[in-house]
């Protein structure tokens, strides 16, 4: 975005999210100031543009968060849908660098362009730049991932930063020897907090949604929808409150036996009862 005239003598832009001004006469022409002056904070052209930055904040979180959603799925993906939007920077932003799967279960590699012909140029684990052109990939969750830590120490190597979490996210592996009658998870019980406003406070923060008593997440996982819920208390209740067990359901309200959680859904539910244990009060001192 140029210069736009606002005021005698100034200028204003959009640049890195902030409105900037430039001064278009005197000893300071064409020099960007280092605040907005006085005479310009409600100019007309400015609270314009303030508008714009905020509606691009807004618009790069919902695509973070759209990519969010396909990558916790593992959703397939449109290729010519993401060449479609790759031109738009917030798009490219949330998508460069993760790793995908094209035909081919077994090869992956980190997404680097996407041409308007739908062809995918990506970096696989020889260090090669390959296209792909298949009609869908996924972004494969990472406990789906194999070899999930060389991808990681490659990801390393090459510099990788995604902009959404994928690779370097916490995950869990279901153990292999759980009971059939086991149906709740009690390793991150009895996180003490001040208040249940202020555990409830941190579930939204985390970006899980709190219902009744749980703070829950839902998560699609091998075509198949369930709900992790941990409990977090009753809603007005005004004194400290601990983190409850965690439990997942499916679509109809049935508790799951944990035999029956996917891998997504138990490493998502967990990753979720995880950081809400880790927001608890900490005591100090010896006998702490």
């Amino acid at each position: 975005m140029g210069w736009l005239a606002a005021g005698d003598g100034y200028e204003v832009a959009l640049i890195e999210g902030r409105v900037a001004a430039r001064a278009t006469s005197g000893r300071a022409a064409g020099r960007q100031l280092k605040s907005l002056p006085k005479a310009l904070r409600d100019h007309p052209e400015v609270d314009r543009l303030r508008r714009f930055a905020e509606w691009l904040d807004r618009h790069a979180a919902a695509c973070v968060a759209q990519v969010d959603l396909w990558m916790v799925s593992s959703l397939p993906v449109p290729t010519g849908l993401l060449a479609r939007v790759w031109p738009d920077e917030a798009w490219q932003s949330a998508l460069r660098d993760l790793a995908v799967v094209g035909d081919d279960p077994d090869e992956v590699g980190f997404l680097r362009d996407a041409t308007d012909t739908g062809e995918l140029r990506v970096v696989n684990l020889d260090g090669e730049t390959v296209r792909l052109s298949p009609r869908t990939v996924t972004l494969p969750h990472p406990v789906l991932l194999p070899d999930l830590d060389d991808l990681r120490e490659f990801a390393a190597e090459l510099g990788v930063v995604q902009k959404v979490e994928q690779i370097h996210r916490a995950t869990w592996r279901k153990p292999a020897d759980l009971k059939a009658t086991e149906t709740a998870v009690s390793e991150f019980s009895g996180g003490t907090y001040d208040s249940r406003f202020g555990l409830a406070a941190r579930a939204t923060a985390l970006g899980y949604r709190v219902s009744g008593g749980y703070a829950t997440c839902r998560v699609r996982d091998g075509g198949s929808l369930s709900e992790a819920a941990v409990w977090i208390g009753e809603p007005y209740w005004d004194g400290e409150m601990t983190t409850g067990d965690l439990s997942w359901q499916d679509l109809d309200g049935r508790t799951l036996p944990l035999r029956e959680v996917g891998p997504v859904a138990w490493s998502e539910g967990m990753r979720m009862a995880a950081a809400l244990y880790a927001g608890r009060r900490v005591e100090e001192g010896k006998d702490a």
